[in-house]
């Protein structure tokens, strides 16, 4: 049976996440990348599962994993990014804030993507056009930003990690939202599901394994996003996802302050 790309995204995204959840709560091996960073043997086991899944439906594409690199046919112009578990310290610590993240790229378009949660065992996904949320059954995704919760990345390399730090201590934000750090592109579609009103992240993200499938999902469910600039998202540096227009003017406005004060610690 042939399957459309964003069911081989889904199935794909399945894979891994069965693998995280059977391993959830054991003890991990851990394979350290860097003083401060590691992998585990669940990260790579589930990335072999998506690579299974993507190697019998898709031979002839291009892949690039978290823990494998480029495989595939690696000049195909048509290219799954796969993120085998984001939030792996958080995982290796039994914390239940880890996502598996599918995509499938092409000339710089995302054509479909899946992002599976193995603990609370939901998906997002999205063909595109739709995005949902598969539990017991597929919904919609409605962004809302009614929770006032936002979501900020402080993992990024050590000199942008300053921007990320300064917004969540900085009373104009908290006066107006709730930051919330959790250390996993999880938030990302926590903002299309409508669990996050924004979700904010230094850094440079095209074609990124990490963001392409919470992206996707966010620009297909109506999220507003862009860069720190409030440009088209790839045109600058950084990534800003929002609700709604009314929230992203106000997260600009408290950002954008905090870029000339990295830009100066960077070049001490």
């Amino acid at each position: 049976m042939t399957l459309t790309d964003v069911e081989v995204a889904i199935a794909a995204a399945q894979a891994g996440a069965d693998v995280a959840a059977r391993n959830y709560g054991g003890d991990h091996i851990r394979l350290a990348k860097s003083a401060t960073d590691f992998a585990t043997q669940t990260d790579v086991d589930a990335e072999a599962a998506i690579i299974a899944v993507l190697t019998r439906h898709r031979p002839a594409d291009a892949r690039t994993g978290e823990e494998s690199g480029s495989g595939g046919e690696v000049h195909a112009s048509r290219r799954w990014l796969i993120d085998p578990l984001c939030g792996t310290a958080n995982f290796a610590a039994d914390t239940p804030l880890v996502v598996v993240n599918v995509a499938i790229s092409a000339n710089g378009v995302t054509l479909a993507a899946a992002a599976a949660d193995p603990v609370a065992r939901e998906i997002f996904w999205t063909d595109r056009e739709n995005a949902y949320r598969r539990s017991d059954e597929d919904r919609p995704l409605s962004p809302t930003a009614q929770s006032r919760l936002v979501e900020v990345n402080c993992d990024d390399r050590l000199d942008l990690a300053l921007i990320g730090g300064r917004l969540v201590g900085d009373p104009r934000l908290r006066g107006a939202f709730q930051p919330r750090v959790i250390s996993s592109t999880l938030g990302v579609a926590w903002v299309a599901a409508g669990r996050r009103a924004a979700y904010v992240s230094d850094g440079e993200f095209r074609e990124d394994l990490h963001f392409a499938a919470g992206i996707a999902l966010c620009e297909a469910a109506g999220c507003v996003m862009s860069d720190f600039a409030g440009n088209p998202l790839h045109t600058g540096r950084g990534l800003l996802i929002s609700a709604d227009e009314q929230t992203h003017d106000r997260m600009l406005a408290l950002v954008q302050p905090h870029l000339g004060s990295a830009r100066s610690r960077r070049n001490w």
